[in-house]
Parts: structure tokens; sequence; C-alpha cells
């Protein structure tokens, strides 16, 4: 009777489930993985709705939990915007402190991510990224801080250029810097009716600004862009920006990251140059850092740049370190040291500008720039473009984007293509002896010598990953003409000393003499053999 019993119970509990036909199942909503599901709610428009409603969804596939802020978008109308990150089942509830908007109950299903949707940037073995997928990300940025608050002509401009260019980041300004003689911007972030007089409403926030920026967004994601959105700067003193009280900064902050951070391209720079805005002390930095670690769901990357003043980058809620500093790509040995200070991936987003302003950080030459990205490449570390030729429209790539005039982007992008083409991330070799190589011990190199224009290299690698009768074949990289010549001979390595090998036959690879030259050297057949050895030799 007892084993009957639990027959029927059994039954009891299986009937509701396969008594509904899979034709009178409701149909769930799809969005892809790593995409945006996004709530739409109607809700209070009266009296201040950015400061009286609360509104916030928790996320769940069943086995995890995400809390994700929701936001006003005017007109009575509420979003809650979500990025999956598996595929499946997820279900939502929604939390409030108005009737309209709480407890509001779904599901959608999240189907696997299309060709092209390799989800967010993460860091990756510690000084490099890669997408969620695991597909290796070598960030090769540009910097066009205002091209998201120019006219409708000019950012479609700028987009079909970056379409075309090598670069597969944008730094950006989220509130525009100050215009003085250029064009108003179309929107600004908070309400008012006289920007030249600052007069703000900074108890509002403008979602038509904020759909500007998210169009913006959206458009560099189609195009496999990531955007840095530069969260505050000194450069909009004639807005007033700069100068906001903390409780208008945070929630400031919160509004953008329930907008933005859903979008698996988006990532937070605190600041441009963050020790120039003399209204913020080091606590106010900490604090925004620490909103945006708190209140992100999705743990987007996180840095801030600087001008003359490093940030302390070793806490724990810097991500990468975004770094100004030109001289420290002038060679190789200066760039990787960083890397030994932060433990964390270096980026010199700002290195200073390939045009021809009279003041020195933005008169680089074309062909100085690409040797900064060289440098900083085979150092194991990021470089970052930036463009500023005179133009009698006065649209300047580093301001407004629009059209590229120099001759850097083509020669990036054969090093991007370079990069790419490796079998993984660059790190330094021999940093302590010979900083002009980088690659994978054993298996992977890249030599670069610069401004230096020698006309022989003897074969030699340092010791790690070595063993004796591996075979290396040579290319010599003419990094300005973009030209690959291989070396007729398979180099065959032995022992010389502790520290490295050398070929069998002592030969040397033949050069051209000429600078901004390098060599890609890549094992033939065969495992890579990583020795245990003994304690380093300095």
């Amino acid at each position: 009777m007892n084993h009957l019993y639990r027959i029927c119970f059994f039954i009891a509990l299986v009937l509701p489930v396969v008594a509904v036909s899979a034709a009178d199942a409701p149909v769930l909503r799809e969005v892809e993985q790593w995409d945006v599901y996004e709530i739409e709610l109607e809700g209070p428009s009266g009296g201040n709705p950015f400061l009286d409603v609360r509104l916030s969804a928790s996320f769940s596939d069943g086995f995890r939990r995400f809390e994700v802020d929701g936001f006003y978008d005017g007109d009575g109308v509420y979003r809650i915007r979500f990025m999956p990150d598996r595929p499946g089942r997820w279900t939502y509830f929604t939390q409030s402190n108005r009737r309209q908007l709480t407890n509001r109950q779904g599901a959608f299903e999240a189907t696997p991510a299309a060709k092209g949707n390799r989800g967010p940037v993460q860091v990756h073995r510690t000084f490099h990224f890669a997408y969620a997928d695991g597909t290796p990300y070598y960030p090769f940025g540009t910097t066009a801080y205002n091209w998201l608050h120019r006219k409708d002509r000019l950012r479609a401009e700028t987009l079909e250029t970056l379409a075309e260019a090598p670069f597969n980041k944008v730094r950006m300004l989220l509130y525009p810097e100050d215009e003085k003689a250029r064009p108003m911007p179309p929107e600004f972030p908070f309400e008012g009716d006289d920007p030249r007089n600052q007069e703000w409403d900074f108890e509002r926030l403008n979602p038509a600004f904020f759909r500007r920026v998210e169009e913006g967004i959206l458009a560099l994601r189609d195009l496999g862009i990531e955007a840095d959105v530069i969260l505050f700067h000194k450069y909009g003193e004639d807005w007033g920006f700069e100068a906001m009280d903390p409780e208008v900064d945070d929630r400031y902050l919160r509004y953008v990251i329930a907008r933005l951070a859903a979008y698996r391209n988006v990532w937070w720079s605190v600041a441009n140059e963050w020790d120039f805005v003399r209204t913020k002390t080091m606590d106010d930095w900490d604090r925004y850092f620490k909103i945006l670690s708190d209140h992100d769901p999705y743990g987007r990357l996180r840095s801030i740049h600087n001008g003359f003043r490093m940030y302390d980058n070793r806490k724990d809620w810097v991500t990468h370190a975004s770094i100004q500093n030109g001289a420290a790509v002038e060679e190789p040995g200066r760039a990787q040291m960083y890397r030994d200070v932060w433990e964390k991936p270096v980026v010199y987003d700002e290195v200073k500008y390939e045009g021809d302003l009279v003041q020195r950080w933005g008169n680089l030459s074309a062909e100085e720039m690409v040797h900064r990205f060289w440098a900083g490449t085979v150092a194991g570390t990021y470089v970052g473009h930036g463009e500023c030729y005179q133009h009698p429209s006065r649209e300047i790539w580093l301001t407004t984007g629009g059209v590229l005039r120099g001759g850097s982007p083509e020669r990036i992008g054969f090093l991007r293509s370079i990069l790419e083409d490796a079998p993984g991330p660059v790190d330094p070799v021999d940093k302590w002896q010979d900083p002009t190589m980088g690659g994978i011990h054993g298996e992977y190199y890249l030599v670069y010598f610069g401004r230096e224009a020698p006309e022989k290299w003897r074969f030699q690698l340092f010791r790690r990953g070595l063993a004796e009768g591996q075979e290396y074949a040579v290319e010599i990289i003419d990094t300005w003409n973009m030209t690959i010549t291989p070396v007729d001979t398979t180099f065959v390595v032995t022992r010389k000393d502790g520290y490295h090998f050398i070929d069998r036959g002592g030969r040397a690879v033949e050069l051209p003499g000429k600078p901004y030259h390098a060599l890609r050297i890549r094992r033939v057949g065969g495992e890579s053999v990583f020795a245990v050895e003994e304690l380093p030799l300095l």
C-alpha cells in the first residue's frame, strides 16, 4: 500500500506538467547570449521619477542570481536591461517602491551566441585580454573624444571610417568637453535651458542624451569595436559637469551603469587625466570605482587615465592600467616595467598623437607612432592611437572623429594582423637582458630593432622552452612598408651557455640595414619543451 501510494503521489506531481502540450505552452521571448534582454514597464511620471522611484530586478538561470538596477527613460517608461551570460532559460522578478512596477515576473530563453558575438572582453592571463568565449583580444585603440556629441553627418562619417580602420576600441567622452567656438552639442546629460550659464537641473537626467550615446555604442558593437567610455574629465568646465556635488556624481554613475552596463562592448574609464580635475579628491575617485564595482553586475573592465600623476592601479577595483606616457613606449624596455609594478594588463592609451600641431603632444610623425606601437607590443603591453592633423573644417579626429588623414593607421593594422596570427599573447622573453624580444617561450618570437639599422642579427634565443635540435623559421618584417620576407634558412638550436641557445652552425640573419624592421621567429614542427629549471639566472 505504501508503494502504491508513492506511485500515485508521483503521478499527481508530474501530471500537471505532462498534461500541457507543446502547442499550449507559452512561447518564451528569445535573446542571444551576451546580448541585451530589456524589460519595459509603464509607471509614474509625476513628481521626480529620477529621485522618487526605485526599481530593480533579480535574474536567475536556476543556479545564480543577478541584481540589476532599472532606470527611468522619460514619459512614464521604465526599463531594466540584462545581459545573459549563458544559454538557457532565465527568470526574473522586479522590486520597486511603486506598486505598478514591483513583483512583475517573467522568463525568457537565451540562445547560443551567433557568429561574431564573442561576448565581453575580460582580463586574461594576468597581462592580457580575451573575449568571454576564450578568443584572445588584442586592443588596438584610438581616441575620438567627442564623436558621440556631433551632428548626425559627422557621426555617420566616423562610423564609416572606423568600419575600414584597424581599431577595435574607441576612447570617448560620455559628456561633451567645452565647445567654445565649435557647434553646440545637440544634447546634454541633464535637463536645462541655458548650457552656457550652466543652468542645469541636476536632479533630472536627460534620457534623449543617453539614447544618442546608446546608438553610438551599439553601432560600435556591430562593428566589433569596444567602447571605452570616459565618465569624468576636466574639459567640461563651460558646462559645469566637473564640479557637480557628490550626490549628483553618484546618481549620475548609477544611472549610467543601469543604462549602459548590459552592452557587452562597454568599458569604464573613470576619468581622462583624473589628476587635472581639481574639484575631486582621491576619496571621490575611489568611491566612483567602488560604485562601478558594486553596481555593475557584469564586472566590466575598469581603469582611470592619468595626466602627470599616476593612480594606484594596484587597487582591487582597477582591472587594467590606462596610461598616458609617450616616453614609456619609445623603447620596449621602458614599456614593460609598468607590468611588473601592477601585475595587470597595461594599455598605453595616450602616447602623444600623430599630427601637425605646434604642441609637442600633437606632432608625432606617422613613423614615430608606428614605432611606439611596436615597442609596446614586444614588451607585452598595448598601445593606443590618436590623430590631430589640422584641417579647414576644424574636424580633427582626436576631438571630433570624422576622417583619418594620417599614415599610421594602415601600418597599425599590419601589426594587428601579425599579432592576431600569433599562437597567443606576446610577453617579454628575457626582460632583464633583451627587451627587444617578446613572444612565447620555445614557440614564437618577435624581435623589434626600432630606430636601429643592423645589417645582421646573430640567431640567439633565451633558454626557456628550448632543447637541442629544435628548428626555427625566420621572417624579416618591414614595419613601415608592410612586407614580410622569409629567410631561406632553417635555424637549428644548440646550447651556447647557461642563458642562451644559438644556431648550430653559428649562422646570422642578414638584414637590410634600415630602421623600423623586425623579425618573426616560429618553431618548425614538434611541441615546445618547457623543462624544469633551477632558480632563474639574472
